[in-house]
């Protein structure tokens, strides 16, 4: 399915579903002027063409006891795919790692770090992050404060 396979109300459900992953088929199709069936089939349709992604609770971090976030950014010291693949591993076996993003500009990757406190991103880092991983430099910077965090895209 492609950006323009999509008609307004194919985006005004997905606008719909950013806003609350959790209502209702009959709610969904009320709020877009559609029947309960008719919404129901695009809604089918999106998940299947993979327009849908998932479904997922958004969990605050300080409520589970992650109190620490940081923005890593990672320079590997070789680019050859063994490299790459080894560290794109590494990253994937990290479960304090939330996201990572390959960058252009003068590092190589960007790293968003959930954990516990700061004794718990030492451990991060030194243990798994530097300890065969293929980093050359990493750069760490501590989220102070979360102005605007929304997983919503501007459809």
């Amino acid at each position: 399915m492609t950006d323009a396979s999509l008609d307004r109300t194919d985006l005004r459900i997905l606008e719909v579903l950013q806003q609350d992953g959790r209502i209702t088929n009959a709610e969904l199709a009320e709020r877009v002027s559609l029947s309960a069936s008719a919404c129901l089939r695009r809604l089918q349709r999106l998940e299947q063409a993979g327009v849908i992604a998932g479904y997922a609770a958004r969990v605050n971090p300080q409520a589970v006891g992650l109190g620490l976030q940081a923005f890593v950014r990672v320079q590997l010291a070789r680019h050859d795919a063994p490299s790459i693949d080894h560290f794109v591993q590494r990253v994937n076996e990290s479960r304090e790692v939330v996201a990572c993003h390959a960058l252009t500009g003068d590092m190589d990757y960007l790293l968003h770090v959930v954990v516990e406190d700061l004794d718990h991103f030492s451990r991060f880092l030194l243990d798994r992050l530097l300890n065969d991983s293929g980093v050359a430099d990493v750069n760490s910077s501590f989220v102070l404060r979360t102005v605007k965090q929304t997983g919503a895209l501007p459809l």
